[in-house]
């Protein structure tokens, strides 16, 4: 079962934290095809939001094709957003999580490496597209061939 964060501090929209939120649950398999979503009371009682933020955010899934509402019943996943390669046990994600825990140890904070993590999907991107799923990337820098050359300035 889900439960929503609602960061009031973030800029974006509730509605479209709660979005967001199924959408990760989704690709991670945290949710799957099947299983109910919390009701809009049981949203309301956690996170103290308008009713019907909850109900624009489940619209908004409903429109996308991920959810269904089940009247009396509840609003259900249809689709799965989940690939293997992120599953629980995929070797990605160990490395993953063991790349984080270098970082982490290194000192980064979720902000710095949330960063590093723009940066290289950046950076990795094919020309022309955007990284971050339309947004736009962050800015790169060559990384200088000769360790005396310094990098350039932001």
């Amino acid at each position: 079962m889900i439960e929503f964060q609602v960061d009031r501090h973030s800029g974006v929209a509730t509605y479209l934290q709660l979005v967001n939120q199924v959408k990760q649950a989704l690709r991670l398999g945290v949710l799957e095809p099947g299983d109910r979503l919390p009701t809009a009371r049981a949203v309301v009682e956690a996170t103290a939001i308008n009713p019907n933020t909850v109900l624009k955010a489940y619209r908004e899934l409903e429109r996308e094709g991920l959810v269904e509402p089940r009247p009396g019943r509840g609003t259900f996943v249809t689709r799965s957003l989940s690939r293997p390669e992120a599953a629980a046990d995929s070797p990605l994600r160990a490395d993953l999580i063991a790349w984080t825990a270098r970082a982490q140890a290194a000192g980064l904070g979720r902000a710095d490496i949330l960063a590093l993590v723009e940066a290289a999907l950046a950076d990795t991107a094919p020309p022309g597209a955007a990284a971050g799923g339309g947004r736009a990337p962050a800015p790169a820098h060559p990384a200088p061939t000769d360790p005396a050359d310094p990098a350039p300035a932001p």
